[in-house]
This record gives C-alpha cells, structure tokens and sequence, in this order.
C-alpha cells in the first residue's frame, strides 16, 4: 500500500485515507491476514462524474484493496471507473473522463505491484 499511495501522489491525486481491517480485527481480539483499504482521488476527476449523476458519489473517491491470502500472497483489486460510471448512469458523455481514470488506474496499480 505504501507503493500505491505513492504511486497515487505522484500522478496528482490525494490519499485521503486507509483503512487496515487487520489492525482494527486485532483491536477486538479477532485474527485478520493483512487487509487495507487505500481511499484516493482527484476533484478535477470526480466532480464532472457527480455533476451527470450525483449517486456515483457512493463509489468516489476511488478505492483500491490490497489483502495478502492463506499462501502470502499480496492481491490488489479495485473496481474500473467505466464499471462505475454505468452503475450510476454517469457513463454518456464522460467518456474521455472515464479512459484517463482507468489508464491512470492501471498504471498506479502495475507501479505498486512491479517486482521492487
């Protein structure tokens, strides 16, 4: 998560929070393999996205999940804006939007996971 969020800043967005299910599962005694939330965005982005329908504003900022499986095993998933901008009827007329969030989603994502 460390390389996503600054994989995220150095493309012009803003962490605006992260959530680790392990810590808050281990605050009430429960076990948790390492699960984070990551919460991040950029207005100039979002904003058109919520100016066609405001309901897609359950899903902005965006979201990426990292989790580490029973072999430890680091997974990061995250759902496409595209994917999104339907759901929400947001999709017509956004296109342009919808592209460059999804390639600058790919490209935060393969600089996280990239071999170090």
């Amino acid at each position: 998560m460390d390389r996503l969020a600054a994989a995220v800043v150095d493309r012009g967005m803003t962490v605006l929070a992260r959530i680790d299910h392990a810590a808050a599962a281990a605050k009430v005694g429960m076990d948790l393999r390492p699960t984070e939330v990551m919460i991040f965005g950029n207005p100039k982005a979002g904003t058109p996205l919520m100016q066609v329908a405001q309901t897609i504003g359950i899903d902005l900022p965006l979201k990426a999940l990292a989790w580490q499986d029973d072999n430890g095993k680091t997974w990061l998933a995250y759902n496409d804006p595209k994917w999104l901008a339907r759901r929400h009827g947001a999709d017509a007329g956004t296109e342009r939007i919808l592209g460059a969030m999804s390639a600058m989603l790919a490209a935060v994502a393969e600089r996280a996971t990239a071999s170090v």
